[in-house]
C-alpha cells in the first residue's frame, strides 16, 4: 500500500506557481470574500492567504457581517469583474442560509471563476473544456497524474453528490474513459457498490463511513471528507482500509493541502489568460 501525499505534491506546486509569478512584472490577485463567522472558514481562508504569500501572489479579503445585504456583495462582486488587476475571485463557502449562494456565484466572471462554481464553469466541465475545474477535484486528478494512476476502463465509485466535489470529480472520470458510479445518502446497499470499486472517492465528511470490509483487494482510495472531533481531525475512510488498498489518500495530508495549491494554480491561469501570456 503507497499513501498519496498531497502535503508533498502541492509543495511542489506552489514552487511551480512561485517560478510562474515571480517571472512577470504584474503581481497576480487572488479576491475572497466571506460572509458571516463561520470557524473554519476563517482557518481556510489564512491558509489561502499563507500560500498567495508564499507565491507572490497578493489576497485581497473582503470581509462581511452575516447581517450584510446581499445586494451589497453582488455589487462588490461586479466591481471586481471589472477590475483588471483582479485575476480570480471566489465566494468563501458556506455562506449563512439566507443568502442566495447560486445567484452570488452566477455573479461571478467566468473568466475569474477560480473556484470552478458558476453555472458557466460547471457546464463547461460537461463538455470537457473547462477553464477552471473546482480546486478539490483538480486536485485528486493531479493526484492521478503524478502517481500515473490511469482511469481508462477502470470502475470508479463517487461517495458524495456535492456541486463542489462530487458532480465535477465524477465528470472529470468519465472525461478520463472511467465507468463512473454515483452514490449519496439515499443509496441503498452502499458496500454493494463500493466492494466493486476500483477506484473509490469519498467526500462526505462522515467519519470513517469507509472500512476495509466495505473495499476490494487494491483499490484505490480518494478520502475527501473532514470531521473534527475535540480537535482531531477523522476522515471518511478507516484507516484499516491500508491493509488492502494499493493506494489511500492519508487525512489529514492527502487532498486538502491539494485544494489551496490547486486555487493558486487556477489564479495563476486565469492571469495568463487576462493578460494574453501563452504557455
Amino acid at each position: 500500500m503507497e499513501r498519496l501525499d498531497g502535503k508533498l505534491l502541492s509543495a511542489k506546486i506552489k514552487d511551480e506557481v512561485k517560478a510562474g509569478a515571480d517571472s512577470y512584472k504584474q503581481t497576480p490577485i487572488l479576491a475572497v470574500l466571506t460572509i458571516g463567522d463561520d470557524e473554519a472558514s476563517k482557518v481556510y481562508v489564512e491558509n489561502k492567504r499563507k500560500a498567495c504569500e508564499y507565491c507572490g501572489m497578493s489576497m485581497m479579503h473582503f470581509d462581511y457581517a452575516d447581517c450584510v445585504k446581499e445586494s451589497v456583495v453582488i455589487k462588490k462582486i461586479k466591481e471586481l469583474n471589472k477590475d483588471k488587476s483582479v485575476n480570480g475571485i471566489i465566494l468563501q463557502l458556506p455562506i449563512p442560509k439566507r443568502f442566495n449562494t447560486k445567484k452570488i456565484l452566477n455573479t461571478i466572471s467566468p473568466d475569474k471563476d477560480v473556484d470552478g462554481l458558476t453555472d458557466i464553469s460547471q457546464g463547461k466541465i460537461m463538455g470537457g473544456n473547462a477553464t477552471f475545474i473546482p480546486c478539490t477535484p483538480k486536485g485528486i486528478l493531479e493526484i492521478f497524474d503524478h502517481y500515473k494512476i490511469d482511469l481508462e476502463g477502470r470502475h470508479v465509485v463517487v461517495i458524495g453528490r456535492s456541486d463542489l466535489v462530487g458532480k465535477p470529480i465524477m465528470l472529470e472520470c468519465i472525461n478520463r474513459n472511467a465507468t463512473v458510479t454515483m452514490c449519496h445518502s439515499k443509496t441503498k446497499d452502499l458496500k454493494k457498490y463500493t466492494k466493486d470499486a476500483d477506484v473509490l472517492i469519498v467526500a462526505v465528511g462522515h467519519k470513517h463511513l469507509i472500512d476495509k470490509s466495505m473495499i476490494k483487494e487494491g483499490a484505490v482510495i480518494i478520502d475527501v471528507g473532514i470531521t473534527r472531533i475535540d480537535g482531531k481531525i477523522y476522515g471518511d475512510v478507516n484507516p484499516d482500509v491500508e491493509e488492502k488498498a494499493s493506494y489511500v489518500t492519508p487525512v489529514p495530508g492527502g487532498v486538502g493541502p491539494m485544494t489551496v495549491a490547486m486555487l493558486l494554480k487556477n489564479t495563476f491561469i486565469g492571469y495568463k489568460k487576462q493578460n494574453n501570456i501563452e504557455d
